[in-house]
């Protein structure tokens, strides 16, 4: 099962993932994990990204898809894995269609959670406010106005990547505004034929 989960910050992919990773006994691929990890591990791309990141520079798209790519050549991703955090930008999507086809693979799926951004900003700030009413901390992002930041930037940059996989045939929509365990049963209703 090789999965991508769209959808902005706050739709619920995390969530989801999760509930995913354990019933189907695959990894959940971060791409700042994966990142950190070739990193520790010292890998030939690792070093370039250490290199790149030392610098105070972002890791280029190029660095990202050969991490990505040797990460999923991993002995735990043999029966797939779920996508997050990548690909961000339609150039990075199609990066991921010729590396899998060189691979002799090819996605699943790709469901996106359609949210109400109005509705999701009012979840962060009812979530922020049961944190500090149970005394817990608040996340530095967690307030509207970062939140704003965040759904902009994903608008921009992700948000394309709906087109790409419509254009693809492989693009699945799911209602992100629904009780959890309906997205997730929707989910796994699209998932069935896989």
């Amino acid at each position: 099962m090789r999965l991508i989960l769209l959808g902005p910050p706050g739709a619920g992919k995390g969530t989801q993932a999760k509930i995913l990773t354990e019933k189907y006994a695959i990894p959940q691929l971060s791409t700042g994990d994966m990142l950190r990890a070739a990193v520790a591990a010292q890998t030939e791309v690792g070093k370039r990204a250490k290199a790149v990141m030392d610098a105070g520079q972002l890791v280029s798209d190029e660095i990202v898809n050969a991490i990505v790519s040797d990460r999923i050549d991993q002995p735990d991703c043999a029966n797939g894995f779920i996508l997050d955090g990548y690909p961000r930008t339609v150039p990075q999507a199609q990066a991921l269609t010729g590396m899998l086809k060189d691979k002799h693979a090819e996605l699943d799926a790709v469901i996106e959670l359609k949210v109400d951004e109005t509705a999701l900003i009012k979840r962060m700030e009812s979530r922020v406010a049961e944190t500090i009413a149970a005394g817990g901390t608040v996340r530095s992002d967690d307030n509207p106005e970062a939140f704003r930041k965040r759904l902009v930037e994903y608008r921009e940059k992700t948000a394309p990547l709906s087109d790409y996989y419509t254009g693809t045939g492989e693009l699945k929509l799911v209602d992100g505004m629904a009780a959890m365990a309906d997205v997730t049963a929707e989910i796994e209703k699209l998932l069935l034929p896989a």
